[in-house]
């Protein structure tokens, strides 16, 4: 058959997909109706996670008494996020690929038109085409480390269950299949032979239910050769079963026993092999009803930590833990807009997408660093996306993005590592952060006349010099009750996006200010 007959009747198979799901009006719904075979889970002995004893103990006092923040976050403020797994082969819609791939017509129609129909060309048969073979994890860890940051968290296993580790509780990870790579194992040892710290994200608990398909969608997700990796996924539990009450806090957990004890058993495995810095969760783990799983898992957590003799911290989303976390605001328009007492984190993505999509839009290098520097004057941290593609080549527009950020924190990183947030955290086109008796104005504009900072009057400490970071020239400037002015000269050649003025002999540690 001639290339145009085949796309000839590709095209008319696509067509008689994409009218069979809208005659069945699946419209992305599931089909909650349809039998489904149970979950597979793992044989635990005594159908129990192992959980470890120690001095944390699984409830939310003990945990509260036992943590504090650590200080290497305090003074980080800026991390690499990763997300790098199958749904990077398809390269389309999202890291949600998985999932619309079953259950979206649009998506479908797509996909049987590329790959031929979901239960002929399902999700595992992405799994020979993700070869990663031009990964380098060591030019992934020299380029975050030039890029300026101080911690890095891949993705270890995202909602659509595959393990980018090698893992002793599934077959289904990078090491028996596709890369044939223990993927996460090489960049903690690079990361932290360059002095960064490493943690791992993990959003199995999603896996429940994620790729439930749509109704009257044939698939491959009930087929018994592969219900150890599909699940199979189980129904979703109907919003209209529950009280917008239950919906706002997040009460409902429909996983079963046994599928939340795996879960345990894969995370404690996870915690194990990496020692993870830092174990950051999504939404899935939000609900009430998984409190008793969670605690088991922060008690487990913190003991390791301690048997390791190091700090490490729990980030999640929402109220999802009532202690013992790092909150975590999923993109910036989330974020706090005000000075926060407590630390939190920001994850946000470089691209317009988490995974990556050909196509892809992303942020400028000034967008990133305003993040940054908003968040960090607020008392958070930016942890910054970036999407491989499938091959593990990071797309060079995001490269080029990291690298202008690099450049600019290697010249005013001292206004961003190692300070604290101040009583104030904005004045005009100002932010602020310090270290010590040391207020950093940082410039989100160079003005045109000389800049009065009201907020830096007289009574806080007469200030005895004042200069711009990257020259160290003293600047001329007139301080009374009304603030600080200064007078600047003209703008540094090659000086972009943000500038910091070096403001010492204040007495920022005195009470109130």
């Amino acid at each position: 058959m001639g290339g145009s007959d085949r796309r000839l009747r590709r095209r008319l198979a696509t067509a008689a997909a994409l009218a069979m799901l809208i005659a069945g009006h699946a419209h992305g719904q599931p089909n909650t109706s349809q039998s489904t075979p149970p979950r597979k889970t793992l044989h635990l002995p005594g159908g129990k996670a192992a959980d470890i004893s120690g001095p944390v103990k699984p409830d939310w006092e003990s945990i509260r008494a036992h943590y504090t923040v650590p200080e290497w976050f305090r003074d980080a403020k800026f991390g690499i996020f990763i997300h790098w797994g199958l749904y990077s082969v398809p390269a389309a819609q999202s890291e949600w690929y998985p999932r619309y791939m079953y259950r979206t017509p649009a998506t479908i129609a797509r996909h049987t038109e590329r790959f031929g129909a979901p239960d002929k060309f399902g999700y595992k048969d992405f799994i020979p085409r993700f070869k990663a073979e031009k990964y380098d994890p060591a030019a992934w860890a020299d380029l975050f480390e030039r890029a300026g940051a101080k911690y890095v968290v891949p993705v270890a296993e995202h909602h659509d269950g595959f393990a980018m580790y090698d893992s002793r509780l599934t077959r289904w990870d990078a090491k028996d299949m596709g890369p044939k790579r223990d993927l996460l194992s090489e960049l903690m040892v690079e990361t932290r032979k360059r002095g960064l710290k490493f943690g791992v994200s993990n959003h199995r608990i999603e896996n429940w239910d994620f790729m439930y398909p749509g109704a009257g969608v044939k698939t491959d997700l009930f087929d018994p050769k592969y219900a150890d990796f599909y699940g199979p996924p189980q129904p979703p539990q109907p919003r209209e079963q529950m009280t917008s009450a239950e919906i706002m806090a997040g009460v409902g957990a429909p996983q079963s026993a046994a599928f939340r004890e795996e879960w345990l058993a894969r995370t404690y495995e996870q915690i194990d092999k990496f020692k993870p810095d830092l174990l950051w969760f999504d939404n899935g783990i939000n609900p009430r009803g998984l409190d008793p799983t969670k605690l088991r898992l922060a008690a487990y957590y913190y003991n390791r930590a301690r048997e390791w003799g190091k700090p490490v911290t729990l980030t999640t989303k929402r109220d999802a833990f009532l202690a013992g976390t790092i909150k975590d605001y999923e993109r910036q328009w989330q974020a706090p807009f005000s000075l926060q007492q407590e630390p939190y984190q920001v994850d946000d993505a470089l691209g317009d997408k988490w995974g990556y999509v050909e196509g892809m839009g992303n942020l400028s290098a000034q967008t990133v660093l305003f993040r940054l520097i908003e968040n960090v004057s607020r008392n958070g941290n930016l942890l910054l996306n970036v999407s491989p593609m499938a091959d593990g080549t990071i797309p060079e527009a995001q490269v080029k993005v990291l690298l202008e950020v690099g450049e600019w924190l290697k010249l005013n990183g001292e206004a961003i590592y190692g300070t604290r947030a101040w009583k104030q955290d904005n004045d005009h086109i100002v932010r602020f952060t310090r270290k010590g008796n040391i207020l950093y104005a940082i410039l989100l504009a160079w003005p045109e006349e000389p800049l009065m900072i009201s907020a830096v009057p007289q009574n806080i400490g007469k200030a005895t010099k004042v200069s711009l970071l990257g020259s160290g020239a003293a600047l001329a400037f007139k301080q009374n009750d009304a603030g600080l002015t200064v007078t600047l000269p003209a703008r540094p050649a090659g000086a972009r996006y943000a500038y910091v003025l070096r403001l010492e002999g204040l007495k920022l540690d005195q009470a109130g200010h």
